[in-house]
């Protein structure tokens, strides 16, 4: 049975989903709306109280301000007025991508609140060597929305993250014509969100003292993408292993039950 919720936020509304039973996880995506994840909440369930949701200006949550950027903090206040609203101290938290970095705020500026992070695939690109470079690549991919649009932007974005050989063709948009709300996401996503996550530097220090445990989550076949170096570069610096998951960075997606097991494995350990 799934519950469907919406709260206010600061300067906006959060849509939210809960379904299932036991302790509570919280599933986080940025841009990804908390749709995304239903297969894995749904394999989830029958151990877990899961809960989805719509990030700031993504989905169902709306922003007074359509126009402010979402930054990772941000996102970890409105997780953490969440966990109020649920009236729940603590919570096991499972983020990918953008979420992963909105996890590590979470346990950075609420300490006490995260029971265990799995952090999938955090895109940090201020970690990596060539950092000056992959800061030009998404100036350059923002340009590209302001000029041509969501699905040029798209297409740039798909290739410096490494989703393709940089010597083949950009890669095909999906099947179909992108909705209203998935062309909205992805125009927030550019103008308002990729440079905020991209840029945030995670307090080592902060994260070191938490009494959370942290796990980066890293996929089996995402050996080509940028976010596996943005991966494996917080690992050492954390000084931890990252646990492998079934697929690539949406490997969630791919194979929903496979992928709950490691997240079982991980929560149980």
């Amino acid at each position: 049975m799934t519950s469907t919720h919406t709260i206010e936020i600061a300067g906006g509304r959060l849509h939210y989903e809960v379904r299932g039973r036991g302790p509570l996880l919280l599933l986080l995506g940025a841009p990804m709306a908390g749709a995304y994840f239903v297969p894995l909440a749904q394999a989830l369930a029958d151990d877990y109280t899961v809960v989805t949701q719509d990030p700031r200006g993504i989905g169902r949550s709306r922003l007074d301000d359509p126009e402010q950027d979402s930054t990772p903090d941000l996102r970890a206040d409105d997780v953490v007025t969440l966990l109020d609203e649920l009236e729940a101290d603590d919570a096991d938290i499972f983020g990918s991508s953008g979420g992963a970095v909105t996890g590590l705020a979470v346990v950075t500026r609420y300490q006490s609140r995260v029971r265990t992070l799995i952090a999938h695939e955090p895109p940090l690109l201020e970690l990596l060597p060539d950092a000056a470079e992959r800061r030009a690549e998404i100036n350059d991919i923002v340009l590209t929305f302001h000029q041509e649009g969501v699905v040029a932007a798209s297409r740039k974005f798909m290739s410096s993250a490494g989703f393709q050989d940089e010597n083949e063709a950009a890669p095909a948009p999906p099947p179909g014509e992108p909705s209203e709300q998935d062309l909205a996401d992805g125009a927030r996503f550019f103008a308002h969100e990729l440079r905020g996550t991209t840029r945030y530097h995670p307090d080592l220090a902060a994260l070191g003292a938490a009494p959370a445990r942290i796990v980066i989550g890293l996929g089996a076949g995402s050996g080509n993408l940028v976010t596996y170096r943005t991966s494996m570069a917080l690992a050492e610096l954390l000084g931890s292993a990252p646990v492998e998951f079934p697929g690539d960075h949406g490997g969630f997606l791919q194979a929903p039950g496979p992928f709950a097991e490691v997240v079982r494995k991980v929560l149980a350990g």
